[in-house]
């Protein structure tokens, strides 16, 4: 016996309303193992940047979406004080943290003021901060954005990237703690 059919979709119907609550969903999302990465952008001219030249975020919403254009997305609330200066930029860097980098996780997650001052960085083609000791980055043209929910779906497009030498362990986050990979042998089953 085969399994049963699946419905056919149907083009523009709607989504059912969730049977569940948003403490559920979270709950669930969670379980996801997600990198960690600090987003960096020109912060000049924006009121909430106090003068600081540089702004940047904690974000574990990041993703690969194409090789051919280089394509990654991030996503980005709509509440956030800095959505101006992220969806008004022309360009940003996409820092993946390493194991080592929790407090600069912490640090762009919570400080108020200007996050760079005594971070380690350099600057990139475009002027703007590539973290010291980051795993990898990305340079990224801000191609396109997307209003979904609560949230700004930011698709960049990469013109140039960078890979720590020395390797490292990733920074993760799952199931609302912080850690590490440890790897699998494939042959223990």
């Amino acid at each position: 016996m085969g399994m049963p059919e699946a419905e056919e979709p149907v083009m523009g119907r709607k989504a059912t309303a969730p049977d569940f609550d948003s403490q559920h969903f979270k709950r669930a999302l969670s379980q996801f193992a997600t990198g960690v990465t600090v987003i960096t952008t020109r912060a000049a001219g924006h009121p909430y940047a106090n003068g600081a030249p540089f702004i940047g975020i904690t974000a574990s919403s990041f993703n690969s979406v194409s090789l051919d254009p280089p394509l990654v997305l991030w996503s980005m609330a709509h509440r956030a004080n800095s959505l101006p200066m992220f969806r008004d930029g022309s360009h940003y860097i996409i820092n993946v943290l390493s194991a080592s980098q929790l407090d600069l996780c912490q640090r762009f997650a919570t400080l108020k003021g200007d996050r760079f001052s005594g971070v380690d960085y350099r600057l990139s083609a475009t002027g703007l901060p590539i973290l010291g000791s980051a795993l990898a980055w990305f340079e990224c043209h801000n191609r396109s954005r997307y209003d979904e929910g609560d949230h700004v779906i930011f698709v960049g497009e990469v013109e140039r990237c960078g890979i720590l030498d020395e390797g490292g362990e990733p920074l993760v986050f799952q199931g609302a703690q912080f850690s590490t990979l440890c790897p699998l042998d494939p042959t223990d089953r």
